[in-house]
C-alpha cells in the first residue's frame, strides 16, 4: 500500500514518489487561503482534469441502474476476505495491473477491518464493499491503472465529505493517489468524522485567511480559461525576465549608478530598479547631489529619459495613432491592441512590452474597470510607449538597462500604470517626490518606497548646472520657520495655498451679514488638507422686502458692498447677443468632454494668461468640474457645452482683477445681483453664477418680486433661498452710493453729530 505523507509545501504534490522528502502519497485537507494556496488550486486543479478526477460536491451515489448491472455481473456474495476481494476485482475492473490490483484489494480489505472493528455489522460491510466497486467503476476507472505509479493520479474533492467518502478516500490514499480536500466552509465538519486527522493532514502556513465569497471551482476553471487565452495572447512568452531591486545592497537612491554587469549574472534574468524616494534627506545638498548623481549617469552612458512635473498626456494625434476598434470583453482588447507593440530592433524585447502590456490591462479588468475605462488606459499606455520607446530602447542589446526619471508628481493612476508597464522592462523606474505636498498614486508589490522627512519644494530636476538652485543655511531656516509659523497653526502664508475646493453654506437669513465680510478661515467647514483649502460659500436668493421698508431694504444691501463685491443691478447681465471672441472657436477647446488646455493657452483669444500659472490651473479646473457636474441644463444634450466654455473663458476686466487677488484663506471676492423685473436670468448669467461659484465667490441675488427669475437653467435647489417679507413690484434700483439711512441718525450726521 502507498505511504501517506505530509508535505513541507503545497508545491511537493507535483514531485513524483521517488523525488519527495517521504517516499510517499499526501491526503490533505486546506481549510483556508492565501495568494499560495489559490496559485496551488489552480495548478492542482489543472493536474487532477489532466489524470485525475475533479468531484465537485459530492461522489453520486449508485443509482438503481448502477446497482443492477452489478449484482447482474458480479452477483450479491460478499467475504470479508482478501483473496475474495482480489478475484473480484480481476472480474470488475479486468484493465487492472495484479500489481495494481494487490493494492487496491490490500487498501479496500484494510477499511473494511478497520470499519469491522469500530463495531460495523457484516450487512454495513457488504453496502460499503458495493459502493466502493460501483464507484471504483463509474467514478474513479480512469484513475486506476496509475494507482502504485511514481506519478500519482491527483484527486480534487470540493465539498463538505461524508463518513462513507472519507473511507474511500482514505482507500484511495492507500492505494497509491494523492488526494486533496478544499474545505471552503472551514474544518469543523472533517474534525466531527475524524477528530484525530488520521485519514487527512490540516494543511496550514502563516497569513491563511477564510476562502473568499465566490472562489469555488467553477472559478478555478474560468481562471484557467482565461490564464489559458492571456497566453495565447503573449504568443512565445519571452525567454528573460526581470529581476527588480532584488539584487541591491542598500534601499537607496545611489544604488541605481550600480553597473548593469555589476548587478547579477544568472542567465534568464534583466536586472533593474523600481524606486520613489518621498522627501529629502538634507534639502541643502539635496540639489547638488541629485544633480551629482544625474552627471555619473549620464557618464556611464546608459540612455536616461527625463521627465518633470508629471507625464504629459498623450497628445490627439498620439492617441489617433493607436489603431483600435470596438471590443466586447478584455480578452479582445488586448489581442485587438497587442499589434500596436513594435519593436523591430529586438523580438525579445517585443515580447517582453507585450506580456507587461497584457499582464496590467488584465489586472486592471480583474479590478473591475470597465471596458471603455480600459480601453481608454490602454491607449494612454501604448501612446506613452511609443513616445519614449526610441529614447529608452533603440538599439537595445542584453542586459542593458535604461533609465526613466520622473521629477514631481505622479497623481493619475494612467501615470502609475506606466511606470509600472516600465518597471516590467529593462529600464530603471526612479520616482522623486521632494516635495511632500505633492501626492503619488503609485503602488505595485516590487516598488521600493523610501520616506524622508524634509519636504523641499523643486519644480524642475536640475538637469544641467544652470538650473540648480542652491540654498544657503540661512535662507532655509527661513523657509523652516516659515513651515513652523504657517503649517496647522490657522496662521497663513499670503497665496500660500493653490488648490481649493467649495461647499455652498445653507444659512439663516440673518447670517448672511455676519458671514458676508468675514474672512473664509472663520467661517464653518473651513479646512485645510494636505495642500487643499476647502472654502465655505454663499449662494442665496432673498425674496421680498423686509416688512414693506424699503429704505431699510437699499441700506441693508448697501452695508453688503465691500471693496471686494461687484454689484449687478441691470438684468440681463451678458446675452448671446454679446460680443464674445472666444466663441467662433470654441470647438478647438473642447473634445470627448475635456478641455483641450493646451490649445486653450495657446490661442490668441486665451484671457487668463495674464492671471498667476496656479490661478489659471485653478480656474480651468473647475471649468471642467462645471461641464462634468452638468449644472447647466442642456450641458451635453444640446450643445450647451459649447456655450458653457466660450462664457466661462470670457470674463471682465473687473472679474479677472478679483480673482487674481484672491486668497483661500483670506476674504473671498463677492457678486450681488439685483432684480426688480420680470426679466429673467439668461443663459451666459446662469453660467457665469455657477462658474463664479465653482469658483469661490459669495454671490447674493436680490428678488424683491419673489419671481422664478433665475432658476430656469440650474437644477432644482441649486441656489437657497430666503423668504423675507412681501413682494414689491416696479422698483428701480437705485445708485448706493446714495442711499442714506433714514430717521434721526441722518439728520444728526448731517449736523456732524453722532449721537
Amino acid at each position: 500500500m502507498g505511504k501517506q505523507a505530509v508535505p513541507e509545501k503545497l508545491n511537493d504534490f507535483f514531485l513524483p514518489v521517488s523525488a519527495r522528502r517521504e517516499k510517499g502519497v499526501y491526503f490533505c485537507r486546506l481549510a483556508g487561503c492565501t495568494p499560495a494556496v489559490e496559485s496551488f488550486l489552480k495548478a492542482y486543479y489543472d493536474g487532477a482534469r489532466r489524470s485525475g478526477v475533479i468531484i465537485d460536491g459530492r461522489i453520486p451515489n449508485p443509482d438503481a441502474n448502477n446497482l443492477a448491472y452489478f449484482s447482474e455481473m458480479m452477483g450479491t456474495e460478499f467475504r470479508m476476505d482478501l483473496a475474495f476481494l482480489r478475484e473480484r476485482l480481476q472480474k470488475w475492473l479486468p484493465r487492472m495491473a495484479p500489481a495494481q490490483r494487490e493494492i487496491v484489494a490490500s487498501a479496500v480489505f484494510s477499511n473494511l477491518r478497520d470499519m469491522l472493528q469500530s463495531g460495523k455489522n457484516e450487512n454495513m460491510l457488504r453496502n460499503a464493499y458495493i459502493k466502493y466497486m460501483c464507484w471504483f467503476y463509474y467514478k474513479f476507472e480512469r484513475i486506476v491503472g496509475q494507482l502504485g505509479s511514481d506519478t500519482p493520479p491527483k484527486i480534487l474533492y470540493d465539498g463538505s465529505v461524508s463518513s462513507y467518502e472519507l473511507q474511500f478516500l482514505a482507500v484511495l490514499s492507500r492505494a497509491g493517489a494523492d488526494i486533496v480536500l478544499l474545505e471552503r466552509s472551514g474544518d469543523g465538519a472533517y474534525q466531527k468524522l475524524d477528530p484525530a486527522s488520521e485519514y487527512a493532514a490540516l494543511y496550514q502556513e502563516p497569513g491563511m485567511t477564510a476562502f473568499p465569497d465566490g472562489f469555488d471551482l467553477k472559478w478555478i476553471q474560468g481562471e484557467l480559461v482565461r490564464e489559458a487565452n492571456r497566453q495565447r495572447l503573449f504568443g512565445p512568452p519571452p525567454a528573460i525576465h526581470a529581476c527588480t531591486n532584488a539584487w541591491m545592497k542598500k534601499p537607496e537612491v545611489k544604488e541605481l549608478l550600480t553597473g548593469v554587469q555589476a548587478r547579477g549574472a544568472e542567465e534568464g534574468f534583466f536586472y533593474n530598479a523600481f524606486v520613489i524616494q518621498y522627501g529629502v534627506e538634507d534639502k541643502l545638498l539635496f540639489s547638488n547631489d541629485i544633480f551629482s548623481f544625474y552627471t555619473q549617469l549620464k557618464g556611464s552612458g546608459r540612455r536616461i529619459c527625463l521627465v518633470s512635473g508629471g507625464i504629459p498626456a498623450p497628445t490627439p494625434e498620439e492617441i489617433a495613432s493607436i489603431r483600435r476598434q470596438n471590443y466586447q470583453n478584455a480578452d479582445q482588447l488586448a489581442a485587438g491592441l497587442m499589434p500596436n507593440i513594435q519593436c523591430p530592433a529586438s523580438q525579445e524585447l517585443q515580447r517582453l512590452m507585450g506580456r507587461a502590456f497584457v499582464e496590467l490591462i488584465m489586472e486592471e479588468a480583474d479590478s473591475g474597470s470597465p471596458i471603455s475605462r480600459l480601453t481608454n488606459k490602454a491607449v494612454y499606455l501604448l501612446a506613452w510607449l511609443r513616445r519614449y520607446q526610441k529614447e529608452l530602447f533603440e538599439s537595445w542589446r542584453m542586459p542593458e538597462v535604461s533609465v526613466f526619471l520622473l521629477f514631481g508628481k505622479c497623481e493619475s493612476a494612467n501615470e502609475a500604470l506606466f511606470l509600472r508597464l516600465l518597471a516590467r522592462l529593462p529600464v530603471d523606474v526612479l520616482v522623486l517626490l521632494p516635495n511632500l505636498n505633492e501626492s503619488s498614486s503609485l503602488k505595485d508589490p516590487t516598488l521600493l518606497e523610501l520616506r524622508y522627512e524634509q519636504s523641499l519644494p523643486m519644480d524642475q530636476f536640475p538637469a544641467e548646472s544652470s538650473q540648480m538652485r542652491v540654498r544657503t543655511a540661512a535662507y532655509q531656516a527661513e523657509r523652516d520657520l516659515d513651515t513652523l509659523m504657517y503649517q496647522d497653526t490657522g496662521l497663513y502664508r499670503n497665496q500660500q495655498y493653490q488648490r481649493a475646493e467649495v461647499v455652498t453654506l445653507q444659512t439663516m437669513y440673518e447670517e448672511i451679514s455676519i458671514l458676508w465680510d468675514q474672512e473664509l478661515k472663520y467661517r464653518p467647514s473651513f479646512a485645510v488638507v494636505n495642500d487643499t483649502v476647502t472654502i465655505p460659500v454663499l449662494l442665496e436668493k432673498i425674496s421680498g422686502v423686509k416688512d414693506g421698508q424699503l429704505n431699510d431694504y437699499w441700506v441693508g444691501i448697501k452695508k453688503l458692498i465691500t471693496p471686494d463685491t461687484m454689484v449687478i443691478r441691470k438684468f440681463p447681465w451678458h446675452t448671446s447677443l454679446d460680443a464674445n471672441p472666444v466663441k467662433p472657436f470654441v470647438t478647438q477647446f473642447l473634445k470627448n468632454g475635456r478641455l483641450q488646455r493646451n490649445v486653450i493657452k495657446g490661442h490668441k483669444t486665451y484671457p487668463f494668461g495674464i492671471l498667476r500659472m496656479e490661478m489659471q490651473e485653478y480656474l480651468l479646473d473647475k471649468l471642467q468640474l462645471l461641464l462634468d457636474q452638468r449644472i447647466i441644463a442642456g450641458t451635453y444634450q444640446n450643445g450647451t457645452e459649447y456655450t458653457v466654455v466660450a462664457t466661462a473663458l470670457h470674463l471682465s476686466e473687473g472679474l479677472l482683477r478679483q480673482i487674481q487677488r484672491f486668497d483661500f484663506t483670506k476674504k473671498n471676492p463677492k457678486l450681488i445681483m439685483v432684480n426688480t423685473t420680470e426679466q429673467i436670468l439668461s443663459l451666459e448669467d446662469s453660467i457665469l453664477v455657477a462658474f463664479l461659484n465653482l469658483v469661490g465667490f459669495d454671490i447674493l441675488f436680490f428678488v424683491p418680486t419673489g419671481y422664478q427669475c433665475i432658476e430656469k437653467y440650474f437644477p432644482a435647489g441649486y441656489v437657497n433661498e430666503h423668504q423675507i417679507g412681501e413682494y414689491m413690484y416696479d422698483l428701480s434700483v437705485p445708485d448706493f452710493r446714495t442711499v442714506q439711512e433714514s430717521g434721526r441718525g441722518s439728520i444728526r450726521r448731517l449736523f456732524g453729530r453722532s449721537n
